[in-house]
């Protein structure tokens, strides 16, 4: 029996819960769609609710019409190995969205993203200025400059 997870993200979207659900289980891996239920009446008519998960982390996603966006003030944080997987994410979903500084991305969707490298925090402990003033000049985060940051700064 599969162990019940505590707190499931619940996204809100206006009509585009079931596209905003294929662009993401497209991407990541050990990702599926477990359930799609129409909305019959309301603001969501005709749209849908969708359990999936998003590399083993389950979801929902929902369609509750125009009333709320999201905002920055909550996102999700993709932690990457290499730069090829930073490439990947970055890419497949910005495309349509919006890109931004540091990282960060809007999906198509309006819901906000931050793809970074999973050695972040350890290149900006070894050299916090030098690190910080390179990824502030960066859209898409790039390991190689930021490594070269730290590195630089740790010779001094």
């Amino acid at each position: 029996m599969t162990p019940l997870q505590k707190i499931t993200p619940y996204l809100w979207y206006d009509h585009d819960a079931q596209a905003a659900v294929d662009l993401y289980v497209s991407l990541f891996p050990n990702s599926r769609v477990i359930s799609v239920e129409r909305i019959p009446s309301g603001p969501g008519e005709d749209g849908a609710i969708v359990e999936f998960e998003l590399d083993r982390q389950r979801m929902t996603a929902f369609d509750g019409g125009p009333m709320f966006k999201f905002s920055e003030a909550v996102s999700f944080v993709v932690s990457c190995q290499t730069q090829e997987e930073i490439d990947h994410y970055w890419y497949g979903l910005s495309e349509g969205g919006e890109e931004q500084q540091c990282g960060w991305l809007k999906d198509p969707y309006g819901l906000s993203w931050q793809i970074v490298p999973a050695a972040l925090a350890e290149l900006i402990a070894a050299a916090p200025q030098a690190v910080m003033d390179a990824l502030l000049q960066m859209g898409k985060i790039e390991i190689e400059p930021l490594r070269g940051a730290a590195s630089s700064e740790g010779a001094r």
